[in-house]
């Protein structure tokens, strides 16, 4: 589910170009130790079946090899592992891979067709609540014969080579992982650009460049250990000693809000992409948030020009939106319904409803940047109006995902890291059928309007038909989108690549990091 971003429209093309003989061009030797990078986020999941998160995937990017991937600067999936891959037919249902040869996984086993087969096979027999099997719901069967891997789908579905350069196309090695059940361990058996030298789940890995690569990435990166803190706070703390080199994913607002341009030892990038937060609603049975009246109450009282002034200072947009802005098909929809923070009308809206106030219910909510204070203000947004009783409750990431994937919390907030550079990534996971969000809306108005979008190759051509899913949700609201924003790097200025380490193609690109 992945925690970011993006900020073109797309054109996604039919036949993506071969690639051939990419092995990894040494950017130069040095020892001055492995370059640290810090990040909140928390790994869920080595094994890919079992996460579809941001920490996770981000991880997988550089340990995993993928059929198809981005490079910086493009948004149209080029081959990896494979050397090309083309839609068969007019009717976007058979997508055919060549796959790639001399590909070895880090265990030394060569790489077969039957391997990537097995690897999405799995994701759907496994269906891990935490895995990435929504993402691939067009996906009926997969066929392996010799060096050629064959994709027949549901339905068509233009966004699909989209789809297997994430984190959810990971290939792993059938001799190494259950195919009925996740791997157990800290073992990592991939072909991407590293190996995953040591793991300490939420403290370290130890990356080393994985010199048997080869795919479409072409520069070789350095050793990497990247770092995993309790919070914002602790990684700022050890920023500010500088006991690591880059900080990334996520630093309190006031550090990023404070950085000045004139200090040289310091270098702060901004992403090309937009991460969203959403106010998610649990729909099921027995919730107090079930009647769509509350949700459009709520919708109508919570002041997101406030939490993007007092509490993320400015480091943040507010969001009126499911898409964000920068997308083919953002519109405004939850402004043009909601233009202001109105108690009246939430009143007479409940009212109308005969829903008796206060209506009572908990807001739950995880890791990221000043959650507390956000979710602090929320609740007393929500109190001041005598329309609510709202209990906040932190609670551990692991812990989080597998709570709303079970209907625990009545609401929750959850921030969302685009998996493609496509509007797509912001619908059909977030308020299509199986939802990654696990709220139980379903709406047959969306599904409709989604299957439009997946029909197409030129994306700006479905545009029309995200503008209407967005109007559909601003009537249903099983979300409330609270705030976009870009991702910000922070690095010593003798670190280069930075740039590159996110830019709207949900790709954490670690080998591009380099001393100066």
């Amino acid at each position: 589910m992945r925690w970011v971003r993006m900020r073109t429209a797309v054109m996604c093309g039919a036949l993506l170009a071969g690639v051939t003989g990419c092995g990894l061009v040494s950017s130069g030797e040095r020892d001055e130790g492995p370059i640290t990078v810090g990040t909140i986020d928390t790994v869920t999941a080595l094994d890919p079946a079992g996460a579809y998160d941001a920490a996770s995937w981000a991880l997988y990017g550089n340990v995993y090899q993928s059929l198809l991937t981005f490079t910086p600067g493009t948004s149209t999936p080029v081959a990896d592992a494979a050397s090309r891959c083309e839609f068969h037919g007019g009717d976007l249902r058979t997508y055919v891979c060549e796959l790639r040869e001399g590909l070895r996984f880090t265990s030394g086993r060569e790489m077969t067709a039957r391997d990537v087969k097995f690897s999405f096979d799995r994701i759907s027999r496994i269906n891990s609540p935490q895995g990435p099997g929504q993402l691939l719901e067009t996906l009926r069967s997969v066929e392996a014969a010799g060096r050629t891997v064959t994709f027949h789908l549901r339905v068509p579905d233009a966004t699909f080579p989209f789809k297997i350069a994430t984190g959810a196309g990971s290939i792993v090695d059938s001799t190494r992982y259950p195919a009925d059940r996740l791997r157990e361990g800290d073992a990592v058996d991939g072909s991407g650009p590293y190996e995953l030298k040591s793991y300490q789940a939420g403290t370290r890995a130890e990356l080393k460049p994985n010199g048997d690569y080869r795919g479409g990435i072409k520069r070789k990166g350095e050793a990497v250990t990247v770092r995993y803190f309790r919070d914002a706070a602790a990684m700022a703390q050890a920023w500010k000693r500088r006991s690591i080199d880059v900080a990334g994913r996520q630093l309190p607002p006031s550090v990023i809000a404070q950085q000045s341009p004139s200090d040289s030892g310091v270098k702060m990038m901004e992403s090309a992409g937009a991460t969203t937060r959403s106010l998610i609603f649990n729909l099921r049975d027995g919730s107090p948030v079930k009647d769509v009246a509350v949700r459009r109450a709520v919708a109508a009282v919570v002041d997101r020009v406030a939490l993007a002034r007092d509490i993320h200072l400015r480091t943040v947009e507010p969001l009126y939106s499911l898409i964000p802005q920068g997308l083919s098909g953002h519109t405004t929809s939850f402004f043009d319904a909601y233009p202001e923070p109105d108690p009246d009308r939430a009143r007479a809206l409940l009212r109308q409803a005969g829903i008796l106030q206060p209506v009572r219910f908990r807001l739950a909510y995880s890791q990221g940047a000043a959650t507390d204070e956000e979710a602090a203000l929320l609740k007393r947004q929500l109190e001041a109006t005598g329309l609510f009783e709202v209990t906040t409750q932190h609670v551990p990431w692991k812990e989080f995902l597998e709570g709303y994937a079970r209907g625990a919390y009545d609401a929750y907030c959850v921030t969302w890291v685009a998996d493609f550079p496509d509007a797509d990534t912001f619908t059909t996971p977030l308020v299509g059928k199986g939802s990654a969000l696990h709220s139980g809306y379903v709406s047959a108005r969306v599904e409709q309007r989604i299957a439009a979008t997946q029909k197409s190759y030129e994306r700006n051509r479905v545009a029309a038909d995200f503008r209407a899913i967005q109007k559909i949700v601003a009537e249903d609201v099983p979300l409330v989108p609270l705030w976009q924003k870009k991702e910000y790097t922070l690095s010593s200025s003798s670190i280069s690549g930075t740039q590159y380490l996110t830019d709207g193609t949900g790709i954490w690109r670690l080998w591009q990091l380099g001393r100066i």
